[in-house]
Protein backbone atom coordinates (compact mmCIF):
# COMPACT_ATOMS: atom_id res chain seq x y z
CA UNK A 1 0.00 0.00 0.00
CA UNK A 2 0.89 3.78 -0.16
CA UNK A 3 1.03 4.00 3.56
CA UNK A 4 4.50 1.43 3.35
CA UNK A 5 1.80 -1.69 4.56
CA UNK A 6 2.06 -5.42 3.38
CA UNK A 7 -1.21 -6.45 3.14
CA UNK A 8 -2.21 -10.36 2.08
CA UNK A 9 -5.82 -10.94 1.10
CA UNK A 10 -7.61 -12.75 -1.51
CA UNK A 11 -8.32 -10.57 -4.77
CA UNK A 12 -11.70 -10.49 -5.47
CA UNK A 13 -12.00 -8.74 -8.77
CA UNK A 14 -9.77 -5.72 -10.10
CA UNK A 15 -11.49 -3.16 -12.15
CA UNK A 16 -9.58 0.24 -13.73
CA UNK A 17 -10.63 2.58 -10.43
CA UNK A 18 -10.71 -0.08 -7.89
CA UNK A 19 -9.44 -3.71 -6.72
CA UNK A 20 -11.82 -5.67 -4.40
CA UNK A 21 -10.10 -7.79 -1.80
CA UNK A 22 -11.56 -9.93 0.77
CA UNK A 23 -9.61 -11.07 4.47
CA UNK A 24 -7.41 -8.61 4.29
CA UNK A 25 -4.20 -8.85 6.83
CA UNK A 26 -0.86 -6.87 7.14
CA UNK A 27 2.25 -8.07 7.94
CA UNK A 28 3.50 -6.78 11.34
CA UNK A 29 7.10 -7.50 13.00
CA UNK A 30 7.16 -9.13 16.70
CA UNK A 31 9.20 -8.67 19.38
CA UNK A 32 11.30 -11.80 18.47
CA UNK A 33 12.52 -10.00 14.92
CA UNK A 34 9.50 -13.09 13.36
CA UNK A 35 6.60 -11.90 10.84
CA UNK A 36 3.20 -11.85 12.30
CA UNK A 37 -0.35 -11.09 10.92
CA UNK A 38 -3.34 -8.96 11.96
CA UNK A 39 -6.17 -7.90 10.36
CA UNK A 40 -5.78 -5.28 8.01
CA UNK A 41 -9.28 -3.45 8.57
CA UNK A 42 -9.70 -4.68 12.06
CA UNK A 43 -13.26 -2.54 12.76
CA UNK A 44 -15.19 -4.08 9.80
CA UNK A 45 -18.03 -6.74 10.71
CA UNK A 46 -17.10 -10.65 10.01
CA UNK A 47 -14.90 -12.76 7.59
CA UNK A 48 -15.39 -12.83 3.83
CA UNK A 49 -16.06 -9.07 3.85
CA UNK A 50 -15.52 -7.78 0.65
CA UNK A 51 -13.53 -4.43 -0.11
CA UNK A 52 -12.89 -1.78 -2.62
CA UNK A 53 -9.54 -0.17 -2.50
CA UNK A 54 -8.73 2.58 -4.59
CA UNK A 55 -5.85 1.49 -7.29
CA UNK A 56 -4.42 5.28 -6.40
CA UNK A 57 -3.29 3.76 -2.75
CA UNK A 58 -1.86 0.48 -4.37
CA UNK A 59 1.97 0.31 -5.06
CA UNK A 60 2.13 -3.21 -6.24
CA UNK A 61 0.12 -6.30 -6.38
CA UNK A 62 1.91 -9.97 -6.49
CA UNK A 63 1.75 -13.32 -5.72
CA UNK A 64 2.81 -14.52 -1.78
CA UNK A 65 5.34 -16.66 -1.09
CA UNK A 66 4.04 -20.39 -0.37
CA UNK A 67 4.83 -20.61 3.45
CA UNK A 68 2.55 -17.12 3.41
CA UNK A 69 -0.43 -18.73 1.48
CA UNK A 70 -0.34 -21.57 3.76
CA UNK A 71 -0.44 -19.63 6.97
CA UNK A 72 -2.81 -17.40 5.51
CA UNK A 73 -4.67 -20.61 4.63
CA UNK A 74 -4.82 -22.06 8.02
CA UNK A 75 -6.19 -18.56 9.16
CA UNK A 76 -9.42 -18.42 7.09
CA UNK A 77 -10.17 -22.16 5.90
CA UNK A 78 -12.57 -24.18 8.54
CA UNK A 79 -10.67 -26.76 7.12
CA UNK A 80 -7.36 -27.95 7.97
CA UNK A 81 -5.13 -29.04 5.73
CA UNK A 82 -1.27 -30.61 6.58
CA UNK A 83 1.49 -29.28 5.68
CA UNK A 84 3.09 -30.64 1.76
CA UNK A 85 5.89 -32.70 3.13
CA UNK A 86 7.10 -35.82 1.01
CA UNK A 87 6.52 -39.01 2.26
CA UNK A 88 9.34 -41.43 1.05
Amino acid sequence: MWSGEDVVADLVKEGDETITVCNPIVAVPTRDGQMGFAPWAPLISGKNVDLDIARKYIVYISETQDEIVENYTQMFSTIQTPSKKLIV
